[in-house]
This record gives C-alpha cells, sequence and structure tokens, in this order.
C-alpha cells in the first residue's frame, strides 16, 4: 500500500453497497406515497389556490428525490474510490454540485412562489 492509496475491504465494501441499496429502495418507497399524498389533497384545504399548492408540492417533492438521488450516487463513488486523491476530488464535485442545484432549487422555488403570490392577488 502506497502513501495514499487505501482499501476498503471487499466484505466491508459489499456490506455498504447492500446498505446503500436499502437506503436507496426505502427511499424510493418514501417518494412514491409521497407523490401520491400530495396528488391526493393537491392544495384541496387551500381554496383557490390549489393548483398553486400543487405545484409548490410537487416541486419540493422533486427536488428532494434529486438531491436524495445525487447523495446516494455520491456515497456509491465513494465506496469504490481507490485513493485519498480520488475521495478528495468526489467530495469537491459534490459539493460544488449541490451548492449549485440548491442556488438553481432556491431559484425556482421562489418563482413559482411569487407566480402564486401573484395569481392570488389578482382580483378575481
Amino acid at each position: 500500500m502506497s502513501g495514499n492509496q487505501f482499501e476498503i475491504p471487499k466484505e466491508m465494501r459489499s456490506m455498504a453497497e447492500a446498505s446503500l441499496e436499502q437506503a436507496r429502495k426505502a427511499f424510493d418507497t418514501f417518494i412514491s406515497s409521497a407523490q401520491q399524498t400530495a396528488a391526493a389533497f393537491g392544495g384541496a384545504s387551500l381554496g383557490g389556490s390549489g393548483g398553486a399548492a400543487k405545484e409548490i408540492s410537487a416541486k419540493a417533492i422533486a427536488f428532494a428525490e434529486k438531491n436524495v438521488q445525487t447523495s446516494l450516487a455520491y456515497a456509491q463513488q465513494l465506496i469504490h474510490a481507490k485513493d485519498l486523491t480520488e475521495v478528495m476530488r468526489l467530495h469537491t464535485e459534490y459539493v460544488q454540485g449541490q451548492m449549485r442545484a440548491l442556488a438553481e432549487q432556491a431559484s425556482e422555488m421562489g418563482q413559482v412562489v411569487t407566480r402564486a403570490a401573484m395569481d392570488a392577488a389578482k382580483p378575481k
């Protein structure tokens, strides 16, 4: 083993992969349930703003799904990293990508909320 080389034991890697797969399946079940719930309730209690509430809810669920899937993919990559240099590269890419994604998501959600507020303020 050279200075920055490391090796995750095969058994440990297999356990980590199995845990990631379980997490992925659990999240898929959760997100499916959240989507069904959002569709069923779709802002019904919000009177005339039901369409906006449904859009905001759908966006929030889509953003959560994307962020968790990205995190799971990152964890999968870390399990297979060959050395500390690769771990650091993967981490930097992940953090930079998440910062961009969160900024885009905040902007997009802000636009949806602003549009909903403007629609709610329109005279009927």
